[in-house]
């Protein structure tokens, strides 16, 4: 028997959920260390999706 296998999901997908997980966690927090350290953690997934975004966007096509 054969384990099913959920569907795969995308890079931007998965940075998408982490960021709202840690944004309901702010969202809870008052303003202390712990909320700071969260708002850099966002900060820092922001720079991979960007980074992303910009490589699959159209105006970055190879010469032909």
């Amino acid at each position: 028997m054969q384990r099913r296998r959920s569907v795969p999901h995308t890079f931007e997908e998965n940075i998408a959920a982490e960021k709202a997980k840690l944004e309901a966690q702010i969202a809870q927090l008052k303003p202390d260390p712990q909320m700071d350290a969260l708002n850099k953690k966002i900060r820092q997934l922001e720079t991979p999706s960007h980074t992303s975004e910009w490589l699959t966007s159209p105006g970055l096509q190879a010469p032909t």
